[in-house]
């Protein structure tokens, strides 16, 4: 690295601070940059910039958005009866790529682990509870992993739950659709047995 100019150097030392992007990826970044169209280049910065003045969480949801309220919560046709309670994004737009889901949805921002350090009052559980009281909300649908720390964070919502009279359901969890039973592991086996329905 010692052979590049300082402009240089300083692009692939902020590209090399980047999750999963180490020296020779910063380096053939940098330089793609550097032969790139100038118009390109302002245009991934200016993309950047926006991104840190910009997003911010949903004030209703706590999901990533633009503006006080995400694209979802500012929908009207979403069905605020329902609330998906779910770890973080990643989680939440898995389940918007299903097409399964049409109501609102509220983000913890992280599971409960007692390991960790991280008890109720470090993720939005109040704030869910807070909903709740509401009265708006008819069903809730706790969507946390099957981990223990998404386990015990969902035990501990539906006792917490358990005083409002709001329906609050868990979603299944087993064997995925094409997969072979020797290949799926003893906690999913579990649950799908569980979790059993009549055909």
């Amino acid at each position: 690295m010692n052979h590049y100019p300082a402009s240089i150097k300083k692009v692939i030392h902020s590209l090399g601070r980047l999750p999963g992007i180490g020296t020779k990826t910063a380096e053939r970044l940098a330089m793609h940059l550097l032969n790139a169209p100038e118009a390109d280049v302002l245009e991934l910065a200016r993309n950047i910039d926006d991104l840190k003045k910009n997003v911010r969480l949903c004030v209703r949801c706590f999901a990533l958005s633009d503006g006080d309220l995400c694209r979802i919560c500012s929908n009207p046709a979403r069905d605020t009866g329902m609330l998906c309670v779910v770890e973080n994004q990643a989680d939440m737009v898995a389940i918007e790529k299903s097409g399964a889901y049409t109501g609102t949805y509220h983000l913890l921002q992280g599971l409960l682990s007692p390991m960790d350090n991280i008890g109720p009052g470090d993720i939005r559980i109040k704030e869910l509870l807070e909903k709740t009281a509401s009265g708006t909300v008819k069903e809730i649908i706790i969507a946390t992993s099957t981990s223990v720390e998404g386990e015990a964070t969902a035990s501990y919502i539906s006792e917490r739950l358990a005083r409002y009279p709001v329906t609050t359901t868990r979603i299944a969890s087993g064997v995925p659709v094409g997969g072979e039973l020797k290949y799926v592991d003893q906690v999913t086996l579990k649950k799908a047995m569980e979790a059993r329905h009549a055909i």
